[in-house]
Order: C-alpha cells, then sequence, then structure tokens
C-alpha cells in the first residue's frame, strides 16, 4: 500500500473519529476543503508541511497519518439529493 493510500485513510477515519468536517480541518490547517478532499481520496500526496498542518488540526502526530493500520469503516453521509448506487430505477 503506498504513503499516499495510508494518508488518506487514515485523515479519513481520524477526522470521522473526531466528527470533524472537511471545513473544519481544512480551516484549521489552513487549506482548502477541496484539497482535504483531495487528500482523502488519495489523489494528491502532501508536502510535509501541509502533513504536519493536518495532523495539528486533528490533533495527532504526523506520524499516526504515516503509519498503517488494520482498516476501520467509516460511515460516509450522503449529501442531500445524491443517487445511492444501489438504487432501483423508477417504474414508469
Amino acid at each position: 500500500m503506498s504513503l499516499t493510500t495510508i494518508v488518506a485513510q487514515n485523515l479519513r477515519a481520524m477526522r470521522g473519529q473526531r466528527k470533524l468536517s472537511q471545513q473544519s480541518v481544512a480551516s484549521k490547517a489552513g487549506l482548502s476543503v477541496s484539497y482535504v478532499s483531495m487528500l482523502e481520496r488519495g489523489e494528491r500526496t502532501p508536502p510535509l508541511e501541509t502533513l504536519e498542518a493536518v495532523a495539528k488540526a486533528l490533533s495527532v502526530s504526523p506520524l499516526d497519518l504515516l503509519r498503517p493500520r488494520a482498516a476501520k469503516a467509516v460511515p460516509s453521509t450522503p449529501r442531500a439529493g445524491a443517487k445511492g448506487k444501489g438504487r432501483k430505477p423508477a417504474r414508469r
């Protein structure tokens, strides 16, 4: 597993455990919400300074974001109006 993937999974899990929104983490770390979202999806690899800022926003050590962990599923909350993948099409 790549470090980018590990950071992404840990960031999302730790944010969920602390019941923080992406907005609050972004604000505390001095980042944009879209960048935090990209980090959580593993689409960006953060430089060390960003890793430190995100860790501080989560009140964890930067090493905690880098350590592989046994993955715990963090339930995602569907957005209003979002269509679920498992929905059956409406009959007409």
